[in-house]
């Protein structure tokens, strides 16, 4: 899939200067940024989806773990009194 962009000149000196200081082609550093762009924002929809379907649970079922119940349990991990993960409540 060809899809030519113009970049303005500002941000293509850039590209180039960094091109040239990494000893790679303009279009490299072009694609590889382009790939780290997309990863991180499938990542992030990614989160935003669980997020989604975790507040649609807890609306359909009512359980949950308070904040308190988790800092308790976090707080002793790494400890020789390390506690289980907390149960779910209504």
């Amino acid at each position: 899939m060809a899809s030519p962009f113009k970049l303005d000149d500002e941000l293509k000196g850039r590209v180039q200067q960094l091109a040239e200081v990494r000893r790679r082609s303009s279009h490299w550093i072009m694609r590889e940024a382009i790939a780290q762009y997309v990863e991180r924002e499938e990542k992030r929809e990614a989160r935003r989806q669980e997020t989604l379907d975790a507040w649609n649970e807890f609306e359909a079922t009512g359980l949950h773990v308070t904040g308190v119940e988790v800092g308790k349990w976090l707080s002793t991990w790494g400890t020789d009194d390390e506690l289980s993960a907390p149960e779910c409540q209504k």
